[in-house]
């Protein structure tokens, strides 16, 4: 798939390396438990690599296309917890340091959603993060998606000691998405 200025395609070898790189820096890894070692980003590429190869789908790694540099990963897939929302197909992305606030995020998260509702015909897709992201969550919102303090939910896999305990709770549904 292609935006304006984006390639989202199936992960190769060669991102392995910036992306283990991505997942060790604080700043990028600040709304997640822990910052992942060479080899769980490693296993990870790997995960995303089979999920699109059987399902057409998935976190593509997300290149841009004026000089072909690696910058992360945006995409659809399916929560692996148990919540009052799920099962469900959830947007979300990760993207280098670097380029964030160019508006990478929104242009290829928009992408995602057009698939997800045009060629896969969700009903809905939703997006979430620890209530403290406040970059996310302005993502979430630039994307059309509407939030209800209802829906807000302690993420099943997060220590209840942890900050990153509460999360926000974003929906796109298929009837009200606009192109």
């Amino acid at each position: 798939m292609e935006t304006a200025r984006l390639h989202l395609r199936q992960w190769r070898e060669k991102d392995m390396i910036p992306f283990a790189s991505l997942n060790a820096d604080p700043r990028v890894m600040e709304f997640y438990p822990a910052l992942l070692k060479k080899e769980e980003s490693d296993a990870m590429v790997q995960r995303l690599y089979k999920s699109i190869t059987e399902n057409g789908w998935g976190l593509w790694a997300v290149e841009k296309k004026d000089d072909r540099d690696f910058i992360g990963y945006v995409g659809l897939s399916r929560p692996s917890f148990d919540a009052h929302f799920t099962p469900c197909v959830e947007v979300g992305w990760r993207l280098k340091y670097e380029v964030w606030g160019r508006g990478f995020a929104p242009e290829a998260g928009r992408e995602c959603l057009r698939f997800g509702f045009q060629e896969l015909i969700l009903p809905e897709i939703v997006s979430f993060t620890a209530k403290i992201n406040t970059r996310s969550i302005r993502v979430m919102e630039k994307l059309g998606m509407e939030h209800s303090e209802e829906d807000d939910f302690e993420h099943p896999k997060v220590d209840k000691s942890s900050p990153l305990l509460h999360h926000v709770l974003y929906r796109a549904k298929f009837t009200d998405y606009e192109y």
